[in-house]
């Protein structure tokens, strides 16, 4: 029933806000968006808006262009009557020869080279004055191998080197990305790794997968890498049963990355949170009520002759009874909650009598075991669970723990591996500079210690 009613939820919610969400594929106003400069020289988040600029170089330019237009576009800086600004071009699709990609060995090299800026007859006052006249990049280029005394002594895959970093001074172009998991950790794991708890891309696909993150699941996630965990676990849920935030002390961890994912009201009245202490209480006092009833249900019996279906069904009927009577009605609602908001008591009772489908916990600053040992018994039995940390011995010690309190099954720890090529015409290698580490995962699976 408790299925059925979530499938209701949610049915209505998309009815709600179906006119109101924008289509996920275009750049809408007030969205956010990845904006990647010259294929990976820099990665900036942005926010769209009609004011909104954007710096690239010296310069800055209006991002009012990039509304309305689909995700994976790219814009060129291109000068024209009133100024420099972005403009969108297309792709150009190449006519395929035999000659394409191959490399002509003709017996030249650099060795000959001197760099002594003395092979570049074109000025620096040249260059802007054409700038001024309104000249492309690509005509700026072009004036520049033109005027330069080298550039036809150079090796072939010289030369492509030479064009491609006059392009990105010249002419930048800007790649419109849309910010989701992959995306936003790849981002972050370039720019500032310590913030997410240098979790890789393929770290954090191994947690979702290792959790078994399916939708219609209730996930509990220990997140202080900023909310990355959070977005990546909603994003898979698709706005399906909850993701619950927990955490010990009286504060949230801050989760706010997750604006950035661009999620729906649908989605963001999924993502909740609760205090280990308060999901703790309520398992506590719900198992204390079980008790209870268990009792008056085997008054006139042996305890130990005791009936699981009556205990089941007894438990059943008295959280449908607790779970009607603290019913919203819908008139009260007015609008969807912000991604972070605290766990109703509807929610929280319903994860003290089912428990958590499953757990996913990235607390770099934390001991695993401190929190696993608080944070696993709110899980259901049979229910998988993915730890990330940075560093090794703290899994190991938890791994022992758990093991040693037969709190689980199937553990094991995981280092992922991932390599990256360059795949280029006669030079395709790995890359000469690649993360070599990415953390740890402890995963396994919750069963009773009775």
């Amino acid at each position: 029933m408790e299925h059925n009613n979530d499938q209701v939820m949610s049915e209505n919610s998309n009815n709600n806000n179906k006119a109101q969400d924008p289509n996920p594929r275009f750049a809408s106003e007030g969205c956010s968006v990845l904006l990647d400069v010259n294929d990976g020289d820099r990665l900036v988040f942005a926010r769209l808006s009609s004011g909104a600029v954007f710096k690239i170089g010296n310069n800055y330019y209006p991002l009012k262009p990039l509304i309305g237009a689909p995700f994976g576009s790219m814009f060129q800086v291109q000068t024209g009557e009133e100024g420099s600004s972005l403009s969108r071009i297309l792709p150009i699709k190449k006519e395929s020869t035999s000659s394409v990609n191959v490399i002509d060995d003709d017996g030249r090299d650099n060795r000959e080279l001197i760099d002594n800026n003395e092979s570049q007859n074109l000025t620096g006052e040249e260059i802007e004055a054409m700038r001024r006249e309104g000249a492309k990049g690509e005509e700026i280029i072009e004036a520049l191998i033109a005027n330069s005394k080298t550039f036809d002594k150079k090796f072939q895959l010289s030369q492509e080197k030479y064009k491609l970093k006059k392009q990105k001074k010249y002419a930048p172009k800007v790649l419109l990305r849309r910010p989701f998991a992959r995306s936003i950790c790849e981002a972050y794991f370039k720019k500032y790794p310590a913030k997410i708890g240098f979790i890789r891309v393929d770290a954090l696909s191994l947690l979702l997968t290792m959790a078994n993150v399916t939708a219609y699941s209730d996930v509990l996630v220990v997140d202080m890498v900023g909310g990355l965990v959070t977005g990546a676990v909603a994003e898979r849920l698709g706005g399906t049963g909850y993701v619950c935030n927990t955490y010990s002390g009286n504060f949230p961890s801050s989760v706010e990355m997750v604006r950035m994912f661009n999620f729906t009201d649908k989605v963001k009245e999924r993502i909740v949170h609760s205090s280990i202490s308060e999901l703790s209480s309520a398992k506590t006092a719900i198992t204390e009520e079980n008790n209870q009833q268990r009792g008056v249900c085997n008054s006139d019996i042996n305890i130990n002759e005791s009936s699981a279906s009556d205990m089941v069904e007894d438990v059943s009927v008295t959280a449908e009874a607790r779970v009607v009577d603290d019913v919203v009605p819908e008139s009260k609602i007015i609008k969807a909650p912000q991604p972070g908001a605290k766990a109703s008591k509807e929610a929280v009772e319903m994860w003290k009598e089912n428990g958590f489908s499953s757990l996913i916990m990235a607390a770099q600053d934390q001991d695993p075991w401190t929190l696993a040992k608080d944070v696993l018994p709110l899980l259901s039995y049979s229910a998988p669970f993915a730890i990330y940390h940075q560093y090794l011995q703290p899994l190991a010690t938890c791994m022992h723990n758990l093991q040693q309190g037969k709190m689980a099954i199937n553990l094991q720890i995981t280092e992922p591996w991932l390599r990256e090529y360059q795949v280029l015409p006669s030079r395709s290698h790995p890359h000469m500079q690649m993360s070599s580490f990415g953390g740890y995962v402890l995963s396994g699976i919750r069963i009773s210690t009775t």
